[in-house]
């Protein structure tokens, strides 16, 4: 029997809050580190290695933090990793040094890893299978619209670069106040299980490719563009609006997007994304130099094509599975191989832009091309196989595939 009861944001609204909070500090601080860095002179390859540090603590995070939050419960393990990223915050505020910059930004990806677990684990204790859809839009419309928000925060920098980490680490203790009033019980948290990854690319090859660039195209955007926009314009008002207006193109384009990809299938999205994302990036090269007033249009054509990869890989890679895969684990490995992506790509642009601050388009039009031929060369799957296409953020843990409704699918094919 169906339950007739209406789906209510209200009992989860103090983990909507925190999200928020978390997300506009989140924001902010990714942008800002290497805007100042650029600022007080390191090189781009300097910048490159920090940025990635982040990412390389959250691929930590997503193995070990669980154990944590496992063993002393989320609301301790909550305020326990945001200590740590408000200490993280503040440390860069009072010292300014790229070796220790880079343990910094670590142990931010760390705790924020951490603390996106214990946020989604807890959205997934209150996604029943009715309203599973209706939780996860509305998670993904906060964070992207909560993303944007930190961007504009850029410009409260004034003097001095330590009022962006004093804001960064407020908004992180805000977060805390709405957690510690929740009442929503402790899920269980299951064991990260690792996937052979030859053995996942035997199954979804092009889920698995999509997920990777995914994760370059968008890791490269928050840690690097900025860099690119202050050789460009050295204004960090400029940088400010164009983040946030690429990602709310991300954001629009998410659902029509997901449309088109239900009606044509994954495997044409995906080629044409790529496809998309080269084009926008030849744009930027042969005409951004000549009329700079164009910038922040050709930024919301960019994040159409750029965010909306990870949720086709997600798709493409649930209508590939037979009855027999668990959705959620690989729908976890193609998260990790995300946030690998998002990781090498800072490395490469950084080495890149000190060469030619059109390196990063150049590189983002040979992998958009790479990505569309690719996506092409693979098998259609039939119309009467595909799964629904499911919009997530660009940013999530571990926890978030078990919120994604085609798990029930899934399940309900298996009985």
């Amino acid at each position: 029997m169906i339950s007739k009861e209406k789906f209510s944001i209200l009992p989860i609204s103090t983990l909507f809050f925190a999200i928020s909070f978390l997300a506009i500090g989140y924001g902010m601080i990714l942008t800002f580190v290497g805007v100042h860095l650029k600022e007080t002179g390191s090189s781009d390859a300097a910048i490159g290695i920090i940025n990635a540090a982040f990412f390389l603590g959250a691929m930590a995070s997503s193995i070990f933090s669980q154990k944590i939050i496992s063993g002393i419960g989320h609301i301790r393990s909550f305020a326990t990793f945001a200590a740590a990223m408000v200490i993280a915050f503040l440390l860069h505020a009072v010292f300014v040094s790229e070796i220790l910059w880079a343990i910094l930004r670590f142990f931010s990806g760390f705790a924020y890893y951490g603390l996106l677990i214990i946020l989604e684990s807890w959205l997934n204790e209150k996604s029943s299978t009715q309203y599973r859809g209706k939780i996860l839009a509305t998670y993904s419309i906060i964070f992207y619209l909560s993303i944007a928000t930190g961007q504009f925060a850029l410009n409260l920098q004034g003097d001095s670069h330590h009022t962006i980490f004093v804001i960064g680490s407020i908004l992180v203790l805000f977060s805390v106040i709405f957690i510690s009033m929740t009442k929503i019980k402790e899920p269980i948290l299951k064991p990260f299980e690792r996937y052979s990854f030859p053995k996942l690319y035997e199954i979804v090859p092009l889920a698995l490719t999509s997920s990777f660039l995914g994760g370059f195209f968008v890791g490269g955007f928050f840690t690097m563009f900025p860099i690119y926009i202050i050789n460009m314009y050295n204004s960090v008002e400029v940088v400010a609006i164009f983040m946030a207006v690429t990602i709310l193109g991300g954001l629009i384009a998410n659902w029509p997007i997901g449309m088109l990809s239900d009606r044509y299938g994954r495997r044409k999205l995906i080629a044409a994304s790529g496809f998309y994302t080269a084009f926008i990036s030849l744009l930027f090269v042969l005409f951004i130099p000549l009329f700079e007033n164009l910038i922040y249009i050709f930024g919301f054509l960019l994040g159409v094509g750029i965010f909306c990869l990870y949720s086709l890989s997600l798709a493409r890679a649930n209508d590939m599975l037979d009855e027999s895969k668990d959705v959620v684990e690989i729908s976890r490995s193609l998260l990790f191989t995300y946030g690998l992506g998002s990781f090498i790509s800072p490395l490469i642009i950084g080495f890149g832009l000190g060469m030619n601050n059109n390196f990063i388009f150049v590189l983002y039009l040979i992998l958009g091309v790479f990505l569309g031929f690719y996506a092409l060369s693979k098998k259609r799957v039939a119309d009467d196989q595909l799964s629904s296409y499911v919009a997530v953020p660009v940013v999530s843990s571990t926890s978030l595939p078990e919120i994604d409704p085609r798990q029930d699918e899934d399940k309900t094919s298996q009985t």
